[in-house]
């Protein structure tokens, strides 16, 4: 990966990142955060929403898998050696049955998913259900949606893993039409419908937010979407993702359209350094999911002790500056 970025005084600073946009970012709104709900327990998402608006969250997150097969012969591709982080035993509650309950208990915390599988699925279905959460939420919902990586979800879907890239465009193309409330069409090489339309629809916009880290999923970030969710990254990795889907975006000539990154950075950063991230382009942190810093089972008085003390040493102070 190239070198887009510099250690000066121990801190991260991107090169294509100006002295003005620097001030300019200063001056911008506080870095907001999402907590994690992935493998918590299904019981305690209602709460652990609850208390992520209380102590100051900007949303929540789940992630999706439609099930966990016996065999798994698939590599997962964000970690070393190929192994998922999931167990066979970790729960995947339904993506839009846990959002939509955690919305339900909430006023203002947003609602999204870290990532929903969209070639798997018919993006008719995915078009109403997500309508309709839309709506149901006061427009506190963002679809965040990847490509997926488990082949075994779509042979079991009797889904061809093989063109799950071309599917997912058309997915996305076709969803956001149907989004509209209006009689919509679509003949796609993948996705192909005469007209309909699906009703209710959304009273604004759907922001949809893209996962991936390759060059083509980040190439379909800058040109299609409203923001990009990592998968995970270290602190060194973060100013050269900004800068290359700065580049990226400048080129599809949405440099001036709003644009979120929702980062997972690795290695409990300080507030330091969370500013210089920003900087660089990052506008939202995570909270991990707690599996990873309380355990696979956890108490939601534990739950709220982490989230409490994220929000104090992390969100406050950030808000604050």
């Amino acid at each position: 990966m190239p070198r887009y970025y510099l250690q000066q005084h121990d801190l991260l600073v991107c090169r294509a990142t100006s002295p003005a946009q620097l001030t300019a970012r200063k001056r911008g709104s506080a870095m907001k955060f999402w907590q994690m709900v992935t493998w918590a327990e299904t019981g305690h998402y209602c709460e652990i929403a609850r208390i992520a608006e209380e102590v100051g969250f900007h949303g929540v997150m789940n992630a999706d898998h439609a099930f966990f097969p016996q065999q798994v012969n698939s590599t997962y591709p964000y970690s070393a050696d190929g192994t998922p982080p999931m167990a066979t035993d970790s729960e995947y509650p339904d993506t839009w049955v846990s959002l939509a309950q955690m919305a339900a208990v909430t006023s203002r915390l947003l609602v999204s998913t870290s990532v929903y599988i969209l070639p798997l699925r018919n993006p008719l279905e995915v078009a109403k259900a997500t309508g309709s959460l839309a709506l149901m939420s006061d427009n506190r919902f963002i679809l965040g949606a990847g490509v997926g990586w488990m082949k075994e979800e779509f042979d079991a879907y009797g889904v061809d893993f093989r063109t799950r890239g071309k599917r997912y465009d058309e997915c996305l193309e076709c969803i956001r039409q149907l989004w509209t409330g209006a009689w919509t069409e679509y003949h796609g090489e993948h996705v192909d419908f005469e007209p309909l339309r699906i009703l209710p629809a959304p009273s604004q916009t759907v922001p949809i937010y893209l996962g991936g880290s390759s060059e083509v999923a980040l190439r379909r970030t800058a040109r299609i979407a409203n923001g990009w969710i990592g998968n995970g990254n270290t602190v060194e990795e973060v100013p050269p993702l900004m800068t290359r889907l700065r580049e990226l975006r400048l080129q599809a000539g949405r440099e001036n359209e709003p644009f979120e990154t929702v980062i997972g950075v690795s290695g409990a950063p300080d507030v330091a350094t969370y500013q210089h991230l920003q900087e660089c382009g990052m506008t939202s942190g995570v909270s991990p999911p707690f599996a990873f810093t309380l355990g696979w089972q956890s108490s939601i008085e534990q739950k709220r002790a982490q989230m409490e003390q994220f929000a104090e040493q992390t969100i406050r102070p950030l808000a604050d500056d």
